[in-house]
């Protein structure tokens, strides 16, 4: 249930960040619910192997790489998810504000 929660809480923030971040295109809250689930699903498979790939480096920069990695799977699903677009710098915003949700919703509903 929580799953189904935090998706349905980052599409709803993907859905209105076309609003408040210029560079971010939705046409509608389906598409934001699908680009939730891909993004989670590249940083899965994708970003994993990327995040072990870049591991040294990532020691050194203190985890910059690894929110590079997810900006990098923003754009990766922007550029396959028709009806979702966003550009360079709306998607470094839009994977930061992902990532402080995901962290503030981690804290209030820690796995069990």
């Amino acid at each position: 249930m929580k799953y189904i929660i935090e998706t349905l809480l980052l599409g709803l923030i993907i859905y209105f960040a076309h609003h408040f971040i210029s560079g971010v295109v939705v046409i509608n809250f389906q598409t934001a619910i699908i680009a939730t689930v891909c993004i989670a699903l590249a940083n899965m498979t994708i970003g994993a192997v990327l995040r072990l790939v870049t591991f040294p480096i990532n020691f050194f920069t203190l985890g910059s790489v690894s929110f590079l990695i997810s900006v990098l799977m923003v754009l990766l699903v922007s550029y396959f998810l028709p009806g979702f677009k966003v550009a360079f710098l709306a998607a470094v915003k839009l994977a930061l504000i992902l990532s402080i949700v995901k962290t503030v919703f981690s804290l209030l509903y820690p796995k069990s």
